[in-house]
């Protein structure tokens, strides 16, 4: 895989698969497991970060192509049949995993869907019976995975910029947006909360419990905050790393012992144009480790690039999408970017 990946999601407990959605227009499904082990990982996050010098190759397992723009989100449903996908189509897509079929379309620009690409997917309600979607068009949409009706069931359309990442917990759907907000709806008593960000959102994630969440933003910090209050419980930030010009999600890991972000700063192709994971210690706020995410496996060759003004463009290596194992409580996760690479860190 060659072309940028936007979205990254491990199959359900026991994460034994990684799903990669790429600009591409394709999703494809590995198998992290090398043939052979590589060496203990247990170090991980001591101050001075780890780069493996051999890093063995996982299976590619299958190949989904439906899409007509690149796939910015995916979504694996709980009993690992089915996943759902989004991106640049205007629509969201809804596969079966064994037969690389694609189930049900929903939207996809016709009267009912959204009106621009679609930035977030994720499955919620009981059985996951429903898929919330949130787009560039500002709208949160739910739709009924057994219905037929190509309406949604539900459109949630209070924020005022492009809604960038949609996650759910029981009755709750929770959207951050550009506009510096992030919106809790319960769909039982038709309420939205809202807690005031300030900079542009751009990726979320819930605790297991549902109380907290880190949230990401467009001015070089990650904020754990509380649901209950609105509060702030603690800001990550460090003068070396910079998130404000690109989506670049956090997630929480180590059972929500750190929490990792990618970052727009990255090597020079002087050094193999690596990219760079920072992570902190979620009760400290401490910098626990700068992580350094190679190019691509050992040996593999940086081509030259070169621009429409005929110069060789500067390579960099933006970590924009992670998953960790097991909804943050597994031993591995996984990071890409521009580079196209997908590469899996053990943990334990």
């Amino acid at each position: 895989m060659w072309s940028p990946v936007h979205a990254l999601a491990y199959s359900a407990s026991p994460g034994t698969y990684v799903l990669a959605g790429s600009s591409d227009r394709s999703i494809r499904l590995y198998n992290p497991q090398p043939t052979s082990q590589p060496s203990s990982s247990s170090h991980l996050f001591s101050k001075k970060g780890i780069n493996p010098p051999v890093i063995p190759q996982g299976r590619l397992i299958q190949t989904y192509s439906a899409h007509g723009y690149e796939v910015l989100s995916l979504s694996v449903s709980g009993d690992n049949a089915r996943f759902a996908s989004a991106g640049g189509d205007r629509a969201v897509f809804l596969w079966d995993v064994a037969s690389a079929q694609t189930l049900r379309r929903f939207g996809g620009g016709g009267a009912h869907g959204h009106s621009a690409r679609v930035n977030s997917v994720c499955f919620a309600g009981e059985d996951d019976s429903l898929l919330v979607s949130g787009g560039l068009d500002t709208s949160v949409r739910v739709w009924d995975v057994r219905s037929g009706a190509p309406k949604p069931v539900q459109v949630l359309a209070e924020a005022k910029d492009a809604v960038t990442t949609v996650t759910a917990h029981g009755p709750e759907i929770v959207a951050g947006s550009v506009d510096g907000r992030v919106r809790t709806y319960d769909v039982r008593v038709g309420r939205c909360v809202t807690d005031v960000v300030g900079p542009s959102v751009t990726s979320l994630c819930l605790t297991r419990d549902g109380k907290a969440m880190l949230v990401s933003a467009l001015d070089s910090k990650l904020r754990l905050m509380d649901r209950e209050t609105g509060g702030c419980l603690k800001t990550y930030a460090d003068a070396g790393w910079r998130n404000q010009d690109l989506r670049v999600q956090s997630i929480l890991g180590g059972k929500e012992q750190y929490a990792l972000v990618g970052d727009e700063m990255t090597g020079a192709p002087s050094q193999d144009a690596e990219g760079r994971i920072r992570a902190w210690d979620v009760v400290t706020g401490e910098p626990k480790a700068t992580i350094r995410v190679p190019w691509g496996p050992t040996g593999m060759e940086l081509k030259k690039v070169v621009g429409k003004d005929g110069k060789e463009k500067e390579r960099t290596n933006v970590i924009s999408c992670l998953a960790w194992r097991e909804g943050g409580f597994g031993d591995q996760f996984c990071a890409s970017g521009t580079s196209g690479v997908v590469t899996v860190f053990g943990y334990s």
